[in-house]
């Protein structure tokens, strides 16, 4: 048996592309988005058909198996495996040719769904099938498991659209395979020749989602035109390598409408969903109030359709005859997109209980005939409440095919044999409604050892012998689909030890939202994944190096494992994921608590000190008013620990409480509990109209107003007089420990925050918070770091970003009309945290028109500030931000609440006539 030394070698000296054996790719790929995890030896990112060629023959003579990987997003663990993960992202992901006239595209196994889509898009064109997954699963993927998706009602799976496949087998031979019996491997033929029997009675009576095992098999009948490249798809990686793909396409519907129908409940739609496969759908998508709950634009019912029609006069004829207790016909395409968003994510926030519990896959996709789903679904019901278990159906309605996550035990013993005897009794209900184990998403390890529970031995001996004609010494992702391991081994919570912080760890459940490699929408998640491309800067990268660190297998460093920390090195700890992952992985929390125990007891990072402690610093300095001289002083020497392509933004020569103080007298600053006061008159600027001191707020004057932009607070001063309220600040000395959380220095945090909360003692009234991230660590990071306190409830409790303050306090106040466009950013942590609803309303109200750019600004507090940060952080603001601002109209308003995001936009952006970015109190006040 080969070394993995010797086998890394020998693939590093005949291949072109990346040979990587090291500790953190095999961490990075020991899942998918399945319950299971198995180490493999190594990875290989072939560059072409020859380097995977080379890399089969290679691992053939060593004896090593090979599994080949595309976005990691498969649910049955068919994408791990023991030996040599193939990454076929890295390289092998271009669109080779794409023909209008023949309505088809030639790709390579690595492409995005989504890139295909958007090229064929300006011919009208489109590939047909479309799992919820499209903005990062594969092509290849796809093929891999026949995936379908909402449109397989009128475009089917993926093997309706395959026209040819290149594939190469383990151990080297190349295949081209398409219609007959050329191009096949060898034995092929004689194989179908002496089981036809077997194909015509025991694969009989299938229906459009039999996808479980060889599904297609019966294709390389003669009467079906021995479709060679057809009966190939949802092999699962376990015959070979497609190297490149022919591809159909179909023509997009134009103006497509959706026709959303309520139903009593989930039976009834179900019940309901076979009878409107006659009109025409394009989708018929079933789902109940236990997963989507009181979501906006859905009408009357307790389960819906999602029924998507050609245009909307077919969508209305389709309510007429839908039966429904109420229904909406959608035609506006952002809202359809809003509403669509609810069932693509449902991968996701279906693994999350009523109760904050979690629930896994595993039974994720079973199909039934779609006359007989709503009979199903009731038994299902029932035996997942015989079991004592629950779980979340939803899924393509239209062709009977039903996904849903369950609350399985799967860290002890008793657990895990309940998943056993559910699993089994699920198999049995599902054959007796003549249904498929997988109707989409493969078998994997999850479910192919029932499989003889559906088909028989017969077509399961079957199973073997085509396993055998393709990769007779069985090197193809062994373990999954034929001769597979128990459905209860290799479960990847094993290895976890039962601690909070690897339960939180645990709940990505790799369907990978981050590493869509394109800005969907207005969503944050991930930038640094965006701009690398690298697995291990998306937040499942670094979720799974986190669940290989506490498992020790792997990474064997622990806490001061060096994969986490260069992984984590560039997390801009900027939330996206809190709120755009569907299950809210935290990482920038994950990485305080990381950074925490790395640097536990040793000498930590320049940066952690100057950055970290900049409240400090900066208090230090204001106190000794040598804020001209510190200035001077950072124009001309580095600052130790900081990088030095950048320079630090000056500091006020007044900070903002200064002014308070100097504008109002020292009455106006309270030094006891927080309880909103009137605040003098004696102000520089005119404030129109008294302020009745019952309609006060407390204006939070955080380390950015404070020291670094005192005009923003003045700005919103001088708004909030204006609305009516009276306004105040708290004690001296406040915080929120922001800069100690981002470094880590969770401690220091603490103590930060319970020194806050004895100065603020029992707050009254809301607390408006200017600066985005200051506001989300009050509303958010406060009472995770101090849960024992009941005062640090009741503080992030009043917390107010400066638009839901005059929303809520000051409802009747008109803000100055503006009347012209805004581009700009919505600060990462306020679209993660805090929400930007009440902003969008003002602004609307105060006539600044357009939307603001999605993404990170890529500066992030104190990332772009540290060394070897300064290229990721450039190429994050490249990402959404500067473009947004090269193409704003001319006179627009550049706005961008966050201090961060103003200073990137200072620093690099060309703003016309000496203009900067703004936030939005400044727009206001300017307007008074």
């Amino acid at each position: 048996m080969t070394s993995p030394g010797e086998l890394e070698r020998t693939l590093r000296e005949n291949l072109r592309g990346e040979v990587d054996f090291g500790a953190a790719a095999r961490a990075l790929t020991t899942m998918d988005a399945s319950n299971y995890r198995r180490v493999p030896v190594g990875v290989v990112r072939p560059r072409d058909a020859g380097d995977v060629a080379a890399a089969l023959r290679i691992c053939a003579e060593a004896g090593v198996p090979v599994v080949p990987r595309g976005g990691g997003t498969s649910i049955a663990g068919q994408a791990t495996g023991t030996g040599v993960v193939l990454d076929l992202t890295r390289h092998m992901n271009a669109l080779v040719s794409l023909d209008p006239a023949a309505r088809t595209a030639v790709v390579q196994p690595g492409l995005v769904l989504d890139r295909l889509r958007e090229a064929a898009r300006p011919y009208g064109l489109t590939f047909g099938p479309d799992p919820s997954t499209h903005s990062r699963c594969t092509l290849g993927g796809m093929i891999g498991n026949n995936a379908c998706g909402a449109h397989s009602v009128a475009w089917g799976t993926t093997a309706d659209n395959v026209a040819e496949l290149a594939v190469t087998a383990y151990g080297g031979a190349s295949y081209r395979l398409g219609t007959g019996w050329a191009g096949a491997p060898q034995g092929l033929r004689e194989l179908v020749a002496g089981n036809l029997a077997v194909l015509r009675t025991g694969m009989a009576g299938g229906f459009s989602r039999r996808i479980s095992g060889y599904g297609g098999l019966d294709a390389l009948l003669p009467e079906r035109g021995v479709e060679v490249a057809r009966a190939f798809c949802g092999s699962e990686g376990t015959l070979g390598v497609v190297t490149e793909a022919v591809v159909r396409l179909v023509d997009a519907p134009r103006a497509p409408a959706l026709a959303v129908l309520g139903y009593a409940d989930e039976s009834a739609a179900a019940d309901a969903a076979a009878g409107l496969l006659g009109h025409g759908p394009l989708t018929v998508e079933g789902m109940a109030a236990d997963l989507v709950g009181a979501a906006p634009g859905l009408p009357r019912g307790g389960g819906w359709l999602f029924v998507e029609m050609p245009d909307e006069g077919a969508a209305r004829l389709l309510v007429r005859a839908g039966d429904a207790v109420d229904s909406v016909v959608v035609t506006d395409p952002a809202a359809q997109r809003a509403l669509w968003r609810i069932r693509e994510d449902a991968a996701g926030t279906a693994t999350r209980m009523p109760d904050g519990g979690m629930a896994w896959p595993g039974w994720e996709d079973c199909a039934v005939p779609p006359a007989r789903l709503g009979a199903y679904l009731r038994e299902f019901r029932a035996l997942l409440a015989r079991h004592g278990l629950r779980g979340t159906p939803y899924g393509h309605f239209g062709e009977g095919c039903v996904h849903v996550r369950i609350d399985f035990d799967l860290a002890s013993g008793a657990g895990i044999a309940r998943f056993r005897s559910f699993s089994t009794d699920l198999a049995d209900l599902v054959v007796s409604h003549g249904g498929s184990l997988s109707g989409e998403h493969g078998d994997g390890q999850a479910r192919a050892e029932l499989l003889p529970r559906m088909y028989g031995p017969e077509v399961i001996r079957l199973f073997g012998a085509y396993k055998d004609v393709w990769d007779p010494a069985g090197g193809m992702n062994p373990g999954v689909l034929v001769r597979p391991d128990r459905l209860d081994e290799n479960l990847r919570f094993a290895v976890l030890p039962p601690t909070p912080f690897a339960g939180e760890v645990a709940r990505c459940v790799g369907v990978a939202k981050c590493r869509s490699d394109a800005a969907a929408g207005p969503e944050v998640m991930c930038p640094s994944y965006r701009v690398t491309g690298e697995e291990r800067h998306s937040t499942r990268g670094r979720a799974r190096l986190l669940h290989e660190m506490l498992a020790g297998e792997v990474l064997t460093g622990g806490w001061r494992s060096p994969e986490v920390a260069q992984a984590l090195d560039l997390c801009l700890a900027c939330k996206g994921c809190l709120s755009d992952c569907p299950v809210g992985v935290d990482m920038a929390s994950y990485k305080a608590e990381f950074l925490h125990r790395h640097w536990a007891g040793r000498l930590r990072p320049l940066s952690h000190y100057t950055l970290g402690g900049l409240p400090a610093w900066l208090r230090l300095i204001a106190a000794l008013r040598l804020a001209p001289f510190a200035n001077a002083a950072a124009r001309r020497l580095p600052v130790p620990g900081l990088a030095r392509e950048r320079p630090l933004p000056p500091l006020a020569a007044e900070p903002f409480t200064r002014w308070w103080r100097r504008a109002a007298g020292e009455a106006a600053a309270p030094q006891g509990p927080l309880r909103p006061g009137p605040l003098p008159g004696s102000l520089p600027s005119p404030l129109p109209g008294p302020a009745p001191a019952a309609s006060g707020v407390t204006l939070w004057p955080d380390t950015f107003t404070e020291y670094l932009s005192p005009r923003t607070g003045r700005a919103a001063v001088r708004v909030l007089r204006d609305a009516g309220l009276a306004v105040s600040l708290p004690p001296k000395g406040v915080c929120c420990g922001l800069t100690y959380l981002s470094t880590g220095r969770l401690d220091r945090a603490r103590a930060v925050l319970r020194r806050t909360l004895d100065a603020v003692g029992d707050v009254r009234g809301p607390v408006t918070v200017l600066e985005p991230s200051c506001a989300a660590a009050l509303r958010t990071d406060l009472p995770a770091l101090l849960p024992d306190d009941p005062r640090a409830e009741r503080l992030a409790a009043a917390v107010r970003t400066f638009a839901e303050t005059l929303e809520e306090y000051a409802p009747q106040w008109r803000p100055p009309r503006l009347d012209r466009p805004a581009v700009g950013q919505t600060h990462c942590h306020q679209h993660a945290v805090l929400g930007d609803a009440a902003d969008r309303r003002l602004r609307e109200r105060a006539g600044l028109g357009g939307e603001l750019s999605g993404g990170c600004c890529g500066l992030a507090g104190n990332f772009g500030f540290e060394p070897g940060h300064h290229e990721v952080s450039v190429a994050c603001a490249e990402e959404q931000l500067l473009p947004a601002l090269r193409a704003a109209p001319p006179g627009a308003a550049v706005l961008a609440d966050g201090f961060s995001c103003r200073t990137q936009i200072a620093q690099l952006a060309q703003l016309p006539d000496g203009s900067r970015a703004r936030h939005l109190a400044e727009l206001l006040a300017e307007a008074l």
